[in-house]
C-alpha cells in the first residue's frame, strides 16, 4: 500500500514562515508528479505547487515568489517552504503523489491525509 504522511502544519503569524514536509512509501515504481495543494473552507481545492519528475516546478499565481517546492528523490520526500505567509494562505494542505505501483496498472494519484496550516494578522 501506498501512504502519505505530511507534517510541519501549524499556526504562524503572518509574514512569518512555516515548512512543510510529506514522505511517501510502499509500492512505488515510478513518480509522475508530486505537489501541495490545499483547501480553505468553503472553498475549493487549488493546486498550491507541483514538480513533475524531470520537469519544472510551477506555482499557483497567488504563492509566487513567496513559497518553494522542493524534492528529495531518495527519500520520497516532497516539501513547501512557506516564506511571507499571509492570512489568506489558511488552508489544509495536502500532499499529493501521482504515480504507478507497477509496470502493469497505470497511474494514480495518492493524497496525504492533510495538515492544518493557521496564519493570523
Amino acid at each position: 500500500q501506498v501512504q502519505l504522511v505530511e507534517s510541519g502544519g501549524g499556526l504562524v503569524q503572518a509574514g512569518g514562515s512555516l515548512r512543510l514536509s510529506c514522505t511517501a512509501s510502499g509500492s512505488i515504481r515510478s513518480i509522475n508528479v508530486m505537489g501541495w495543494y490545499r483547501q480553505a473552507p468553503g472553498k475549493q481545492r487549488e493546486l498550491v505547487a507541483e514538480i513533475p519528475t524531470g520537469g519544472s516546478s510551477r506555482y499557483a499565481d497567488s504563492v509566487k515568489g513567496r513559497f518553494t517546492i522542493s524534492r528529495d528523490n531518495g527519500k520520497n520526500t516532497v516539501d513547501l517552504q512557506m516564506d511571507s505567509v499571509k492570512p489568506e494562505d489558511t488552508a489544509v494542505y495536502y500532499c499529493n503523489m501521482n504515480a504507478k505501483k507497477d509496470v502493469w496498472t497505470r497511474a494514480g494519484d495518492y493524497w496525504g491525509q492533510g495538515t492544518q496550516v493557521t496564519v493570523s494578522s
